[in-house]
């Protein structure tokens, strides 16, 4: 029998054994842990083997096996573990802060977009005309309860049309159908309506807080408007308004615009036998 010493991969600990101990199981002197006794090295080797095996880890390769193979120590094993849970972390915490991007609902079923408190004090809100006074700015107010800044003003026909198209907003439109064929027959004209006019044009809203459901409102003779045109200039008709409705929202706008004059679009073919106008 011949001597010889392991090591403890635990602990370190060196352990003196005999060569007939090799494959057996004993415990550690110092941790206690349960080791398999390496195979005894050649006579002429060195009397030190690195490190015996656990039992509970890789056994041991037989003489003459191949023994560069290394174990994977359990510790690279838990950080392994660790590093995987991490990433799922932050995988499930990624989709939680962009699920409204990620799983984004389509146009149809997006709420409709709520329109802006009324305000029923509003002091801009006048039936009386006596002492309106119209302010120098862009056209500007509120429509069926909804804030109102017109970008765009046409003239189709006798048509005067304030358009609002803000990105991220709703669609809101006012459109007053004057007595005139053409834009042109406007220029320097002054227009005075008391509320239940007897000849009053007519007045329409038109909005939409959702794509796909347009809301209208028409508005025959209860309100109040002051209009007046300029001269023509560069195909556009400037002008100043003050319109001002006896709705349930009291709706109003006033300011100042340049209207694109443009050819009024013909008339929509009438089934036969309907009677002309």
């Amino acid at each position: 029998m011949t001597e010889f010493k392991f090591a403890c991969p635990v602990c370190g600990q060196h352990i003196t054994c005999d060569s007939i101990k090799s494959g057996a199981k004993l415990d550690c002197p110092t941790c206690f842990q349960k080791l398999v006794v390496p195979q005894s090295p050649a006579d002429d080797a060195p009397k030190l083997i690195l490190a015996a095996a656990q039992v509970h880890s890789r056994p041991l390769p037989k003489e003459g096996a191949m023994t560069d193979m290394v174990a994977v120590p359990p510790a690279s094993a838990r950080m392994l573990a660790v590093v995987i849970i991490v990433v799922l972390v932050c995988a499930v915490g990624a989709l939680f802060a962009f699920r409204g991007k990620i799983f984004k609902a389509s146009p149809q079923n997006d709420p409709p977009i709520a329109p802006p408190p009324v305000t029923t004090n509003d002091p801009a809100w006048k039936l009386d005309l006596t002492d309106v006074t119209i302010p120098d700015t862009p056209v500007a107010g509120r429509i069926s309860g909804r804030v109102f800044n017109s970008a765009r003003a046409t003239l189709e026909g006798g048509k005067l049309i304030f358009n609002q198209r803000q990105k991220g907003g709703p669609e809101v439109r006012l459109t007053i159908s004057l007595f005139a064929r053409t834009g042109g027959e406007l220029a320097g004209k002054f227009i005075n309506i008391e509320t239940n006019h007897t000849r009053a044009p007519a007045v329409a809203f038109r909005w939409k807080d959702n794509p796909q459901q347009p809301a209208t409102k028409s508005i025959p003779a209860d309100y109040a408007l002051r209009l007046q045109f300029g001269a023509v200039a560069g195909g556009r008709l400037p002008g100043t308004i003050y319109f001002c409705a006896l709705d349930e929202e009291k709706s109003w706008v006033a300011g100042t615009f340049e209207a694109e004059i443009q050819k009024a679009p013909p008339p929509k073919p009438q089934p036969p036998g309907t009677p002309k106008p």
